[in-house]
């Protein structure tokens, strides 16, 4: 692939405690792996090469963990927030130095199985400044937030429910530095935001997957995920 991915890992993971009082969700054991491991293992086998990880709450322990990422066939960086969070879109536009002009962002709790490289390729091709990824999930486990038809994104609102709303946020995004221009520096900034502001200004692409998500952002998430891992023998990746 030739854009980096932009890891989002910062978060307090507070529906977590007291597991996530000592360590960050991204070290947070899977079937006896800390989650990152698994998360980079799949993205190295979806093609990606360069990873940034944003991070935070206690990121410290994730940059010892995981290092330059060789282990995992990757380059790993690290862009640290400062003394305060900035958000995700924030935290984004902090390492643009290391990510810069166009980038994939994926949120850190996300286990996505889907074909990143296709998204890189609709993205570059859109000639828009972001672009969203959803998948339909009908209000199966969380709650649905976009309206989406014939390929465009109408609707996304992550505090209002509209009708059409069949299809939710699937965690993956993709996004122009120029779509950040709009951050002062050092301040705190949501991604939910931006992404709003894009489709107000026809600027936010769609691609719908068609592969359902898996989070370990909650405890019934977490459970979820290690279902389908044991189901599919435990591997590391997909």
């Amino acid at each position: 692939m030739k854009l980096p991915i932009a890891l989002l890992a910062g978060g307090l993971a507070t529906r977590l405690r007291p597991v996530t009082e000592r360590i960050p969700k991204a070290l947070v054991e899977i079937n006896g792996l800390p989650f990152i491991d698994r998360q980079l293992a799949l993205l190295a086998t979806r093609g990606v090469n360069h990873v940034v990880i944003c991070a935070w709450y206690r990121g410290e322990l994730i940059q010892a963990h995981t290092g330059g990422g060789a282990r995992f066939g990757l380059k790993v960086e690290y862009s640290f927030d400062g003394p305060s969070p900035l958000g995700t879109a924030g935290a984004l536009k902090q390492a643009l130095p290391l990510l810069g002009e166009a980038f994939l962002v994926l949120y850190g709790d996300s286990y996505l199985p889907c074909d990143y490289s296709r998204i890189e390729t609709t993205f570059l091709a859109s000639g828009r400044t972001g672009l969203m990824t959803v998948y339909r999930n009908h209000n199966a486990g969380d709650r649905s937030n976009v309206e989406f038809t014939n390929g465009r994104i109408l609707v996304y609102d992550k505090k209002r429910q509209a009708p059409g709303m069949e299809w939710i946020d699937y965690g993956l995004g993709a996004l122009r530095a120029a779509a950040l221009e709009r951050i002062p520096a050092g301040a705190a900034y949501d991604l939910g935001d931006l992404y709003r502001e894009l489709l107000a200004e026809d600027q936010l692409a769609g691609f719908e997957v068609q592969e359902r998500f898996y989070e370990v952002g909650s405890f019934a998430g977490i459970e979820d995920f290690k279902q389908y891992l044991l189901n599919k023998g435990d591997s590391k990746d997909e």
